[in-house]
């Protein structure tokens, strides 16, 4: 009887994992992919369609597109992995058995226990989410005025609430729309814990798009119209009116991963993972953002797209090597950089080339900066289906 390797989820690490298991794989196995959605998101380029719904015809990739044809795909939610009897257990009650299993099944929205938040935020952790985040702000903007222009609110001032932000100034002008702008972020700077140059970069370009920057208190409750910020016994918080709100403040595990009996954190449900990606158990891997994959003592891998595409990789491998019974690979994160987008520009950190090296420049923008944050998607598109995709995706980038 074939092995039987199941890959939960359709991100970045699943769709990686899946296309190097393909190649690694012997006639004996047999490879199941089982995720929620027929086609793999390119998320981080997924804000785009805040500004222009027909983006998402470029950055959704079907997965007969990256699939062979002889791996068996099986659309449905994950609910639980029971790991005694070597199963799957999907929302509706089928199961899909597997000898080696890689979970790949992404994270969810943190919301810290904020009161209403979650109830009256939108996140972005989706298509779906894009296409209401553009709704919503269409119908602001169409029922406000010159004199009483529409509010939207994007709490938190990471990657995520950066691109977001600006994506929405950018449907703003392009639509000559009655739109105010707001980004909160409860540190004192935007994108928290990162070079100070990079930070005063992203900082100008925001401004130049007339969005004002909030730091320094956090939100501590949220209603159906306000959000408040800070506040406490003999202070009263600061309200901020919105007609939008757009979460993007922090990630946590997947709320079904609680029910895995897998090593996990108690707090965000992620599983703990080595730098094999074995988990506690010694057939079942995780890679991406559902997991915390140990870097050395105290530190694990950040939760971002490059970290996936590379684990995914390396994760796909050590599954065929652990069928064969051969020594398993440890995988070393290792940055090449970031580059952000802000609407039609980009921001670019410490961008390391191949064999060329680091760039000479810390931080840049400009065209090279464009160029760069477009050539990323492109790759990861083509480096999964094709190079014809990837130039037909290239305007929409």
């Amino acid at each position: 009887m074939s092995t039987q390797v199941v890959v939960l989820g359709s991100g970045y690490a699943g769709a990686g994992a899946v296309k190097r298991l393909e190649e690694e794989l012997g006639y004996d196995a047999q490879l199941t992919w089982v995720a929620e959605h027929d086609y793999h998101l390119v998320l981080h380029e997924v804000h785009r369609c805040i500004r222009d719904p027909s983006v998402e015809s470029s950055i959704t990739i079907p997965v007969d597109d990256i699939k062979s044809p002889e791996t068996e795909f099986v659309k449905g939610r994950a609910t639980n992995v029971d790991v005694e009897e070597n199963a799957v257990e999907l929302e509706g009650g089928d199961t899909v058995d597997f000898d080696y299993l890689l979970v790949a099944i992404g994270s969810s929205t943190a919301f810290f226990g904020i009161e209403g938040l979650e109830e009256f935020a939108h996140q972005l952790k989706g298509l779906d989410d894009a296409r209401e985040i553009h709704q919503d702000i269409k119908q602001a903007a169409k029922d406000a005025s010159r004199d009483d222009p529409a509010k939207v609110v994007i709490g938190g001032a990471g990657l995520s609430g950066i691109q977001t932000a600006a994506e929405v100034a950018e449907y703003r002008d392009m639509n000559r729309a009655p739109i105010d702008i707001q980004i909160v972020e409860g540190m004192d700077e935007i994108f928290p814990g990162n070079d100070p140059e990079l930070q005063g970069a992203l900082r100008r370009r925001l401004e130049e798009l007339d969005i004002e920057i909030l730091t320094g208190d956090f939100i501590s409750k949220v209603d159906e119209e306000t959000v408040f910020l800070g506040g406490g016994e003999d202070e009263a918080p600061e309200e901020l009116d919105y007609d939008v709100l757009v979460w993007t403040g922090g990630i946590t595990g997947q709320p079904e991963a609680q029910e895995i009996e897998l090593e996990q954190d108690e707090r965000s449900h992620r599983f703990f993972a080595e730098e094999d990606f074995q988990t506690s158990n010694d057939r079942v891997f995780a890679v991406g953002d559902c997991s915390l994959v140990e870097q050395g003592p105290d530190n694990v891998a950040p939760p971002t797209a490059q970290a996936a595409w590379d684990a995914a990789d390396v994760a796909g491998e050590n599954i065929a090597r652990a069928i064969a019974g051969k020594p398993l690979k440890r995988w070393t994160f290792t940055d090449k950089g970031t580059v952000i987008s802000i609407g039609h520009d980009a921001v670019a950190h410490g961008v390391k080339f191949p064999v060329v090296g680091e760039f000479p420049v810390n931080v840049f923008g400009g065209p090279l900066a464009r160029l760069l944050k477009k050539g990323i998607a492109a790759n990861w598109i083509s480096d999964v289906t094709s190079p014809k995709r990837a130039l037909s995706a290239w305007n929409d980038l």
